[in-house]
């Protein structure tokens, strides 16, 4: 009864709790509410005022655009206005331009038209003129041929003639004059050139040959060499490669060969042989080792000597060597060391002059010919081995060219070859300097000659001064004045194209008229 009781107040206790709460739970709400109505009151109050701020706000912006861009679309209104406004005035002018062309073109084709209405009336006029000219023309001719009795055809083939002789005299008188006129103006330096430098040169004459004489203070000494059935004189000739000639010349023995070095040493072996008393033939292959020994250390000194007075400096020392040898070598009779001495020092004053190097002329000049002293026979010109000899050594490109180019066999790739080529000529060429074999002078003074008879109109030919000079006497008859000169430059020709020879040959051509008479 009690826990009954308990438990119903529990339940009553528990539901007026609930309709307090809920009570209460309804008053907080209702006031919530009431609040929350304030709020949206006061938000919306709010909120209207802000969007009539904004609406002004936007509508002032959009005035603001709409009239920056009234500016601008009327400022391009403006600018397209006057562009048009230019276009057209530039067309405007343009159609007066082409009005005023095409009336200047209008009168234009007047103007020709009238002219070309004036021309064709000339035409018909010249037209009717030349043929009354040409029916002139053989009018005359007809007459000219009546007169002179020939053909019209035959006149002209005369008169052709005759003026083509007078204009190849005239012709050949004008090369005469130019090439006179050149030879004084384009060479009158390098003659002057060429003579200063020959002024300062002197040389000896050529003086060498194959044999050498060794002088005996007596003939009795002529069995001392001999020796025994001959064994000293094969002793010697075996060791030296000389051949000993013992004849019946008094006090005197001949050396014969062809290298001027085993000569030398057959010589001084012999001189100190006969000196020295004993000859045999242990003796005489002492003496010629020696000898031999001593003209190595006189060739090398030579070399040297002759490089340092020509002022040469860094030559190889083989070369010194090959220099000195050609103390011991010849080239037509002409001495081979004294003719690079003389073609370098006229390499040197020439480059001089001409404004070159003068020490490399000079090394080129006395390098020029060493391919001529081998050692051994060789079927090479000596100027392409003395090139390769000099490139083996080390000389400059120019002084290798210059030593292959002085006979032609190599292009010339410098200054300093045309030189040396000239220098070698000029001391080759000069009277003195070298022997010829007589058959080979005489022969070419022979061709000089036939060269002149094959011409028309030659009577006689000389050769004189050792070939220098052409002199050709002519038939008056057949040969005038103007037909001289022209043969002489045509007898020229013929000796430079067909010919080979040193220097230069002058053709003199003389034509002589006579008239005798006799007194009686």
């Amino acid at each position: 009864m009690d826990t009954t009781m308990i438990i119903v107040a529990g339940i009553v206790g528990v539901a007026l709790g609930l309709i307090i709460a809920k009570f209460m739970e309804k008053k907080n709400a209702s006031k919530i509410l009431a609040n929350a109505k304030r709020e949206a009151a006061s938000i919306v109050k709010e909120a209207t005022a802000e969007g009539e701020s904004l609406k002004k706000d936007k509508i002032f912006q959009a005035k603001e655009k709409f009239l920056e861009l009234k500016a601008e679309h009327e400022k391009v209104i403006v600018a397209k206005d006057k562009k048009i406004a230019e276009i057209e005035k530039r067309a405007k002018d343009k159609e007066a331009q082409v009005n005023g062309e095409l009336s200047k073109n209008k009168k234009l084709t007047e103007a020709l038209e009238t002219k070309a209405k004036d021309y064709d009336y000339r035409m018909e006029i010249l037209e009717k003129k030349q043929a009354e000219v040409e029916k002139l023309h053989k009018s005359q001719v007809k007459q000219l041929e009546i007169i002179s009795g020939l053909p019209a055809e035959d006149a002209k083939s005369q008169l052709i003639e005759s003026l083509r002789d007078d204009a190849r005299s005239d012709a050949m008188s004008y090369v005469q004059n130019t090439l006179e006129e050149a030879k004084l103006t384009a060479q009158q330096e390098a003659k002057k050139v060429i003579i200063n430098t020959i002024q300062r040169i002197g040389t000896e004459e050529a003086i060498e040959n194959c044999v050498s004489v060794f002088n005996l203070e007596s003939d009795d000494i002529k069995g001392r060499i001999i020796g025994r059935e001959g064994r000293n004189i094969r002793a010697l000739e075996s060791a030296t490669g000389v051949e000993i000639i013992v004849d019946d010349t008094p006090e005197a023995i001949i050396l014969s060969c062809f290298d001027s070095v085993r000569r030398e040493i057959a010589r001084l072996s012999l001189h100190k042989l006969v000196t020295d008393g004993r000859i045999h033939p242990a003796r005489i292959e002492e003496v010629v080792q020696k000898t031999t020994k001593q003209i190595e250390e006189e060739i090398i000194e030579v070399g040297k000597r002759t490089i340092i007075d020509l002022g040469i400096h860094g030559l190889h020392p083989e070369l010194i060597k090959m220099v000195g040898r050609m103390k011991y070598r010849s080239s037509y009779g002409q001495n081979l060391l004294q003719h690079s001495r003389e073609v370098a020092k006229l390499c040197g004053v020439m480059a001089a002059e001409l404004g070159l190097n003068p020490k490399l002329a000079k090394r080129a000049g006395l390098l020029h010919d060493i391919g001529k002293v081998p050692e051994s026979e060789t079927e090479m010109p000596h100027a392409i081995l003395g090139m390769e000899w000099a490139e083996k050594y080390g000389e400059k490109p120019d002084v290798c060219n210059a030593i292959g180019a002085h006979h032609d066999e190599v292009e010339m790739k410098s200054l300093i070859a045309p030189i040396v080529q000239v220098c070698d000529a000029i001391s080759g060429a000069r009277p003195g300097a070298r022997r010829q074999v007589l058959d080979s002078y005489i022969q070419r003074l022979k061709d000089l000659e036939d060269i002149a008879f094959g011409f028309n109109g030659v009577k006689k030919a000389y050769a004189i001064q050792a070939g220098r000079e052409l002199r050709v006497i002519v038939e008056s008859e057949r040969v005038n004045d103007d037909k001289a000169s022209e043969l002489s430059f045509e007898i020229s020709q013929k000796i430079q194209t067909d010919m080979t020879y040193p220097g230069q040959v002058k053709v003199t051509v003389i034509r002589e008229t006579r008239s005798v008479n006799i007194a009686k």
